[in-house]
């Protein structure tokens, strides 16, 4: 079967209808992943027997993968009264299996803050809050802004993970348009086409941030 040119731009604007959904799942789940990830990060550093119990979560999450965490999540839970929405399953997913790879980000990037910081923020009487929020943040986020933006796009292209559990986004639509005509080359690659695009765009967002937070450290 040749490829049609003609029908894989007549399937642009269906695969493009559900880009709205690919583009606020993958929003929600960066946020959800951030914030679980920088969590169980201060966690960690928290006490020493919360410290191993951390480990250990931050090293399951990152051992398992994400198909099989999502296939707990909307298969497994309701045999035991928890049924979530698709939506809801796929965000959630995202949030966690990601937030082991970003609290070894926020790991990195506060190791890297000279302990002299600390002391300073310290001897001033500063409570441990707002030592995490105007002491190590700050600096923190110049030091992992281009790791977390790589994960950022990870999270992105594993949106099409979600079709799998009736998420109905860009991918999930290029399958319906397959499985209706019986073409899959011309939906699959302007699926893949968009998600190309898509990325490329969000790493020039995650390099324009970093290049300004860089700009604001030297002055």
């Amino acid at each position: 079967m040749k490829f049609n040119l003609a029908f894989a731009i007549e399937s642009l604007p269906l695969i493009l209808s559900a880009l709205w959904t690919t583009v606020w799942v993958t929003v929600a789940s960066c946020a959800g992943a951030a914030l679980l990830g920088f969590l169980w990060e201060i966690a960690r550093r928290s006490s020493r027997p919360l410290s191993y119990v951390m480990r250990f979560v931050i090293d399951f999450i990152r051992s398992t993968p994400l198909l099989v965490q999502l296939y707990f999540l909307y298969f497994v839970l309701p045999f035991y009264g928890v049924t979530l929405p698709s939506f809801v399953v796929g965000i959630v997913g995202l949030s966690v299996y990601y937030s082991g790879y970003l609290a070894e980000v926020f790991k990195a990037g506060i190791d890297g803050i000279p302990v002299g910081q600390f002391e300073a923020a310290q001897s001033l009487g500063l409570k441990r809050l707002d030592i995490v929020a105007f002491v190590i943040a700050p600096q923190m986020l110049r030091n992992i802004a281009a790791p977390m933006g790589n994960y950022f796009v990870s999270v992105l292209k594993a949106t099409p993970y979600l079709a799998i559990i009736a998420v109905p986004e860009m991918l999930g639509e290029a399958m319906e348009i397959a499985s209706d005509t019986f073409r899959y080359a011309e939906p699959m690659l302007t699926v893949g086409v968009v998600f190309l695009v898509l990325a490329v765009a969000v790493a020039q967002l995650v390099r324009l941030m970093e290049m300004r937070l860089l700009k604001s450290a030297r002055r």
